[in-house]
């Protein structure tokens, strides 16, 4: 991706972390608790999130809850860092919509959006700085982090996106197996839901306004990642990880 140039500006300072599914595909390990309460290398996946989000500067999360909410909701209470707000959804909102339920909690700079199922071992930068580093405003309202389809594990053989040597992700074409899949975290403008009524919404129709204006980027992990959506992919990914230390290590700090 490096025709996307380093003009980075500010440091995001707010984040989300989408933790608000009903698990149903995790079952029975999510019969007393939430997905993202679930625990991968002896502690809950919640928690290497915040870890890798307080490492990149960040000091304002917000975390939306459904299913089980209070179980994830007493946990959150116990941390201090970084501050923590917590959006309880009577209704499920959506990937979009329950982001845009919170804007005004999560400013108006860019922010991370990532899923509260994934685990990953960062490369030889973090991601989260990556993404900062790469962001452009002139250009874009979303940098997504792709992985190639595959090695994405826990996602099965599809991916979601086509990215061409500017950068800049695109949408497969009929019949054609997307080459990357989206890695449940990304760097976004708060304009990237500009219009979007209040109310439970998905996120590809905000990703199609802003690929359609060409406003949309991907950037490539290069570390370890998973989706941990079911028990196997949780087996699976114990077993990938075993012997690998899953606490943060920090990059020069």
């Amino acid at each position: 991706m490096s025709a996307v140039s380093d003009t980075a500006g500010p440091r995001p300072r707010t984040a989300m972390v989408l933790a608000a599914g009903l698990a149903t595909r995790m079952r029975p390990l999510s019969a007393d608790r939430p997905k993202a309460m679930i625990e991968v290398g002896g502690r809950p996946m919640i928690d290497h999130i915040l870890d890798r989000l307080e490492a990149a500067g960040i000091e304002r999360v917000t975390v939306n809850l459904h299913h089980q909410g209070e179980v994830l909701a007493r946990h959150l209470g116990e941390r201090r860092h970084p501050e923590i707000a917590i959006s309880h959804e009577e209704t499920l909102r959506g990937t979009a919509g329950g982001v845009r339920a919170v804007l005004d909690r999560l400013g108006p700079d860019p922010f991370y959006v990532i899923n509260g199922d994934i685990v990953w071992l960062d490369g030889p930068e973090r991601v989260l700085d990556r993404l900062a580093r790469l962001w452009d405003d002139r250009r874009m309202d979303a940098l997504a982090v792709v992985v190639p389809t595959v090695y994405a594990l826990g996602i099965g053989d599809h991916g979601d996106f086509e990215l061409d040597p500017m950068g800049l992700i695109s949408w497969p074409g009929e019949g054609v197996v997307a080459p990357f899949a989206y890695a449940g975290m990304q760097l976004v403008h708060p304009r990237l839901f500009d219009g979007l009524a209040d109310g439970p919404a998905d996120m590809a129709p905000c990703w199609r306004r802003a690929v359609a204006r060409e406003r949309m980027a991907g950037l490539v992990f290069d570390g370890t990642w998973a989706h941990v959506g079911t028990p196997a992919a949780l087996r699976h990914v114990g077993r990938l990880l075993e012997g690998q230390e899953l606490t943060l290590v920090r990059h020069g700090d």
